[in-house]
């Protein structure tokens, strides 16, 4: 058995994607094995391209840090789609295709004539996915959306930070990132539908939804109690303590999610206060709260993060250092799993971005392809998808309805 096939390596898929959400969901299936053809306008390429393209500390040979991570593996295909000749020969790329993934605004792709209804007559197997702000319907789906904008409209930025007067975002792009993941899942069970049914349908992704869908249990609190949470920090409402702390260097967390652990602890810290009866059960904790985590924070400053952890590990007391992006980047977990891996540039150098977090026991030795340069995949793909001729190839760039790297 080859140890290297992805499992979708039989997948075909128009990638028209932009920015961050598309991208994202569309790296993940090109990851797990989808040849992603990357529609992109000539001369221009997509927005993402000019993004840090020439900053000094977060470019590569002129491409920025945000499309080189998000464009491993991927192909380029320029075409013009906003030209009738492009418009067709898009049509013919989605006759051979199983996948369309987009995240234009809503409504943009029924005004360019690639939404799902009108690509079904060219292929009635096709799969079209959007990612958009609010999905395809509702009172407010046509209104713009960023990332803040769906984490701000999800609950998620309430409930987040120290005080309901300063709300704050994740320190990540969750609204982004999150749709590009519930695109993957929509659209892989569709793939599966289709199995069965050999027909494709539409995979309509919504950023709101998502980040209302990851609210999880705190939604449904709220809809049993009526109660309206507010930011804790770091702590927890139920588990003490569940904090972060600082010690004599880095800040540490401590993660005593149940009762069990509160003996473990009082081995490590001796304060004669701790030893109350009453908090070996949570609820009391949590009463006493600024109490018990004045006492342990006095505590921890005496010592180092690395003595803490070692003496918490020793009970283990779930617990870990605040590590920051160059600590995290340079775990031996991380290295260990493969979690940083060396992206060449098609005109050479690396540059290390974020792995594929999704371990397969059918892969043995992942491979990356480089990000490509806007159009470097035109021709290859026009030839062996649609038998393109060099003729044609050459008439149709110098009507710059596609581009392609000579």
């Amino acid at each position: 058995m080859n140890k290297n096939v992805k499992p979708l390596k039989n997948i075909k898929v128009l990638d028209l994607t932009h920015m961050l959400s598309g991208p994202y969901g569309s790296m993940i299936l090109a990851d797990l094995g989808c040849e992603v053809i990357k529609i992109e306008p000539p001369k221009k390429g997509e927005g993402t391209r000019r993004l840090l393209e020439n900053d000094p500390d977060y470019s590569h040979n002129g491409m920025g840090a945000y499309f080189y991570t998000l464009n491993r593996n991927k192909k380029s295909v320029a075409i013009d789609l906003k030209n009738q000749l492009g418009i067709d020969i898009f049509y013919e790329l989605v006759k051979k295709a199983d996948v369309v993934i987009s995240n234009f605004s809503a409504g943009v792709t029924k005004k360019l004539k690639i939404d799902f209804d009108t690509l079904k007559k060219f292929n009635s197997k096709i799969i079209t996915c959007t990612v958009s702000g609010f999905g395809e319907t509702g009172p407010n789906f046509q209104r713009p959306a960023f990332d803040q904008i769906a984490q701000a409209l999800g609950g998620g930025m309430s409930i987040t930070g120290l005080s309901a007067e300063d709300p704050m975002r994740a320190g990540i792009p969750i609204g982004d990132l999150g749709g590009g993941m519930f695109a993957v899942m929509g659209i892989q069970a569709a793939i599966i539908a289709r199995s069965e049914s050999g027909l494709g349908q539409h995979v309509d992704i919504s950023m709101l939804d998502c980040q209302i869908s990851m609210l999880n249990y705190m939604a449904t609190m709220h809809s049993m109690s009526g109660l309206i949470p507010e930011p804790i920090g770091n702590s927890h409402f139920v588990h003490m303590p569940y904090n972060t702390f600082r010690t004599k260097d880095f800040p540490i967390v401590i993660a005593a999610v149940g009762d069990q652990f509160w003996p473990r602890l009082l081995k490590i810290f001796k304060d004669p206060e701790l030893k109350n009866s009453e908090f070996e059960k949570a609820f009391e904790r949590q009463k006493n709260k600024e109490k018990i985590e004045s006492i342990l924070q006095k505590e921890l400053l005496n010592e180092s993060s690395e003595y803490w952890l070692n003496e918490l590990e020793k009970e283990s007391v779930p617990c870990a250092r605040v590590n920051n992006l160059e600590q995290a980047m340079n775990d031996e977990q991380i290295q260990y799993r493969n979690m940083l891996v060396d992206i060449m540039h098609p005109e050479g150098g690396s540059v290390k971005v974020p792995g594929n977090p999704i371990k397969l026991s059918s892969i043995e030795n992942e491979q990356y392809s480089s990000p490509p340069l806007l159009g470097e995949h035109t021709k290859e793909v026009l030839q062996k998808w649609l038998n393109f001729s060099d003729e044609k190839l050459n008439e149709l760039d110098e009507q710059q309805v596609i581009e392609f790297k000579k």
